[in-house]
């Protein structure tokens, strides 16, 4: 397995490791409770280095992007960023990530660990390829004319991604950026970024996370990944902040009702049926999937026709897992399959059990009930609006 610039680190603070997506990463320190309830009530230290980050520099690079990604890349401002999607021609979703605009003509792209390679082969080749043709990149290669004046570069080796979130973080991050007296950590909006100076380092900081809470996420070469750690654990050391690892992350994302790739998204799925309101039809670029995902829209797709995601409450004690059948429980088909959980646990925040699942239209309004099946023992649920949770602003 690859291994973080932080390992050791982990190691040295007691962390237990799990194997995600080809990566040795932290599991859990303590107990993935303690960590969670860390994150919702002061803060929590994520090492998220396994992640992807991919530069795209060049004349064409907002134009390019706007025919690889379902969104409007071209709209987004320099010192901002936006999620979204990377297709396939079908409109399966490949992968979703953040691009964060650096300048005018250069964007950082951040995909799932588990898809990096594959996301950077796909851009590679788009880029290659020039303009869209028919929902699908035209013919070319690296050396026509075609393609789009850019340089895709995979950076994910060198690059450490460290996040602080929870209601703590601002004050934390606050505390250890120094050399920028022009610059407050708490003007820095949300889905916003900026370069600081922390201990004569300078560090790309953004105001973005994946746990439902305010946080952030600083990205830095490895060989300064070990100083920063050590830096905000101990600037955190009075408000709470603990090292968190996997299990709670998942456990926040899923109450946050942020979905995650490989359970909620994935090449069978569109972003229609996902809940996800980022594909832009109204850009004047064509992109890759897009005759796809119009015809998706056109049939209601994840509105009218098939599935959607939708949250579950559980109205037992007993919480339902990934790929357990969703069963009607009311009316002539009661008993029948109508969609399989995608995540699902005990919330430790809410005191129930939740979970996403894709469910069949019909039953995808909020209040319908549904049973779970759990190993043949059917549990009650209630479909109701995600998140399950939204933070206090």
């Amino acid at each position: 397995m690859r291994e973080t610039a932080l390992s050791a680190a982990h190691a040295d603070l007691g962390a237990s490791f799990t194997d995600f997506g080809g990566w040795k990463m932290p599991l859990k320190y303590t107990s993935e409770l303690q960590e969670h309830r860390a994150v919702r009530t002061t803060a929590g230290l994520f090492d998220l280095s396994h992640m992807g980050e991919i530069r795209i520099v060049g004349p064409d690079a907002a134009t390019f992007l706007n025919t690889a990604l379902v969104g409007n890349l071209a709209a987004v401002k320099i010192g901002k960023a936006k999620y979204s999607l990377i297709c396939r021609e079908d409109g399966g979703i490949l992968d979703d990530l953040i691009a964060y605009r650096i300048d005018e003509n250069e964007y950082l792209l951040v995909p799932n660990a588990s898809n990096r390679e594959v996301v950077a082969a796909a851009l590679t080749e788009r880029a290659a390829a020039g303009p869209v043709r028919d929902g699908a990149p035209a013919d070319g290669d690296s050396s026509s004319s075609a393609g789009f004046d850019v340089e895709v570069w995979d950076e994910s080796e060198g690059i450490s991604l460290i996040a602080v979130q929870g209601p703590a973080a601002q004050k934390i991050i606050s505390s250890v950026v120094r050399g920028n007296e022009t610059f407050l950590v708490e003007e820095l909006g949300y889905y916003a970024f900026t370069t600081v100076s922390i201990g004569g380092d300078e560090i790309l900081l953004a105001r973005t996370g994946y746990t439902g809470e305010d946080g952030f996420e600083l990205f830095l070469p490895n060989d300064k990944a070990h100083a920063l750690w050590l830096a905000l654990l101990e600037a955190g050391s009075d408000d709470g902040l603990v090292p968190c690892g996997l299990a709670c992350r998942d456990s926040l994302r899923l109450e946050a009702g942020m979905p995650l790739y490989g359970n909620e998204l994935s090449t069978e799925r569109v972003s229609f049926e996902a809940g996800l309101p980022v594909v832009s039809l109204s850009k004047e670029e064509n992109f890759v999937g897009r005759a796809a995902l119009e015809a998706a829209k056109a049939e209601g797709r994840g509105k009218t026709t098939g599935q959607r995601l939708v949250g579950l409450k559980g109205l037992g004690k007993r919480a339902g897992r990934g790929g357990y059948p969703v069963l009607a429980a009311e009316g002539e088909n009661a008993g029948e399959t109508v969609g399989a959980v995608t995540s699902g646990l005990p919330s430790p925040t809410l005191g129930y059990p939740i979970a996403m699942a894709y469910v069949d239209i019909a039953h995808t309004e909020p209040g319908t009930r549904l049973d779970v099946d759990l190993r043949g023992k059917p549990q009650p649920f209630e479909v109701v609006p995600l998140p399950f949770y939204r933070r206090e602003r």
